[in-house]
């Protein structure tokens, strides 16, 4: 699966591609699907990558992928703990109380979770969603940016439910060191990043200087959105 090369002149060193991916809104984090639905592989043409983790259909943002299976390892095992960040557009207008409970955290059903950054922010200046949120069912709402080191099924959603401010938008700005930045819906760039040979999972990574422009398929026609 690895396509990582040995960098000339450090023989200890080799290189990796890491994608970073702007997923869009109802888009699986799969390259084939037999319902027809909208897939990777509508919007990144790059053979050989798999995604390091998931993001859930009805969400968007930073989706991480590489052809090398360690790097994968590294980013998406439960136990390296990345940070996630998410800014989340909720229900209603989300107050101090609210932000101090997922700050110190929630419990759920499946148990607590560990304490997250939570904070208020203005609208992002990201794209529309679409099809966008309708103002007439939801005429108050109010945006926070969420960090999380944990990765359980639908976790933020049922956090910000959990206060009394059901998610309406989920997109997720940035895993570890890695952001989203200016990415649109589709584009993705890729990072090179240069790692020890021998490195174990708790070596960093560290970006090169290296990277391509930023890149987007056109989706296919006929898939379902």
């Amino acid at each position: 699966m690895s396509d990582c090369r040995q960098i000339k002149g450090r023989p200890n060193e080799t290189m990796s591609n890491l994608y970073l991916l702007h997923k869009p809104y109802r888009m699986l984090s799969q390259f084939t699907d037999r319902q027809g639905r909208a897939t990777l592989a509508d919007v990144i043409d790059v053979p050989g990558v798999y995604a390091a983790g998931r993001l859930d259909y009805d969400s968007e943002g930073l989706l991480l992928l590489s052809d090398d299976g360690s790097l994968i390892h590294r980013i998406a095992h439960p136990r390296h703990k990345q940070p996630k960040t998410y800014w989340v557009q909720v229900e209603g207008q989300i107050d101090e109380a609210a932000l101090a409970a997922l700050k110190s955290g929630v419990t759920l059903k499946d148990g607590p979770t560990l304490p997250a950054k939570a904070r208020r922010i203005e609208p992002p200046a990201i794209a529309p969603r679409d099809p966008a949120i309708d103002p007439k069912r939801h005429p108050s709402t109010s945006w926070l940016e969420l960090t999380i080191s944990e990765g359980r099924n639908r976790q933020v959603r049922r956090m910000t439910a959990h206060v009394g401010f059901p998610t309406l938008r989920l997109i997720r700005a940035a895993i570890g060191a890695w952001r989203l930045n200016d990415l649109k819906p589709g584009e993705w760039r890729r990072e090179t990043l240069h790692a020890p040979r021998t490195a174990t999972p708790n070596q960093r990574q560290k970006p090169s200087s290296r990277h391509v422009q930023k890149q987007r398929k056109q989706p296919t026609p006929g898939r379902q959105r």
